[in-house]
C-alpha cells in the first residue's frame, strides 16, 4: 500500500486526482467543489482565489490543483494533527478528512474504543487518540489500517442507507460499487474488498 514511502505532498496529489475537477451536484451537501475544495472551505479560510473582493463560485472554478494541494496539506493534514498519527493510518485518514471532515477522526476513535482504548470520540486528534493509535499500530499495523478502511467503507454505506440522494456516490449507475466504496477500498487489503455479490447483497434494500 506504500504508506511509508510517499510524502504528504504525494498523498495530497493523489487526493486531488481522486476528487477531480469542478462539480456542483445538487445532491452533494458540499455544494460547488473543485479538486475536493468546497465553496464553504474557501469562505471559511477567507481565500479569495480570483482576488475580486468576494468569495463565491467563481473562486471555486478558478482554483488550481496545486492550490488545492497546499490547502489540504496545511488545513487537513497539519492543523488537524493527522501528521501525529502512525504512518500506516495517515493516508487513509487524510483522504477521508478531505472527503468527510471530522467524521474521519471520529471513525478512528470509535474503532480504537472498540479495541479497548478508553478515549473520547470527539473528532479531534489529541494526545490520547495519538497514543491509542500508536499502541494499536505497534501491535498490528496492517490490521489497524484494514480495520479503519473497513469502518470507513461502512460509514459511507450507512450514510447512503440514511440519505437516498447520496446513494449514487456509493453505487454507480450500472449498479456496481460507486466512488465512495471504491475510494475506501483503495486503503484496504484486497482480501477484504467486498465481492460483487457481497456488495449487491448489502445494497439490495436500496431498490
Amino acid at each position: 500500500m506504500g504508506f511509508f514511502v510517499r510524502t504528504v505532498q504525494d498523498i495530497a496529489k493523489e487526493i486531488v486526482a481522486r476528487e477531480g475537477g469542478f462539480v456542483n451536484d445538487p445532491d452533494d451537501p458540499g455544494g460547488p467543489t473543485n479538486f475536493g475544495v468546497t465553496l464553504g472551505t474557501l469562505q471559511r479560510l477567507g481565500l479569495d482565489v480570483d482576488r475580486d473582493g468576494k468569495i463565491d463560485i467563481d473562486d471555486v472554478r478558478t482554483l488550481q490543483p496545486a492550490h488545492a494541494e497546499v490547502i489540504f496539506v496545511e488545513h487537513y493534514f497539519e492543523r488537524t494533527g493527522i501528521r501525529a498519527l502512525p504512518a500506516v493510518l495517515q493516508a487513509s485518514v487524510f483522504d477521508m478528512y478531505v472527503n468527510a471532515g471530522r467524521a474521519a477522526v471520529r471513525i478512528l476513535q470509535q474503532l480504537l474504543v472498540e479495541m479497548g482504548h478508553p478515549i473520547v470520540v470527539d473528532g479531534a486528534i489529541g494526545p490520547q487518540t495519538v497514543e491509542a493509535a500508536e499502541v494499536a499500530a505497534a501491535l498490528a499495523p496492517q490490521y489497524l489500517a484494514d480495520a479503519y478502511g473497513i469502518a470507513r467503507r461502512n460509514f459511507y454505506l450507512r450514510l447512503a442507507d440514511a440519505r437516498p440522494a447520496s446513494r449514487k456516490f456509493a453505487r454507480s449507475r450500472s449498479g456496481e460499487k460507486g466512488g465512495w466504496v471504491r475510494r475506501a477500498e483503495e486503503f484496504i487489503s484486497p482480501r477484504y474488498h467486498m465481492t460483487e455479490a457481497e456488495f449487491q447483497s448489502r445494497v439490495a434494500a436500496w431498490d
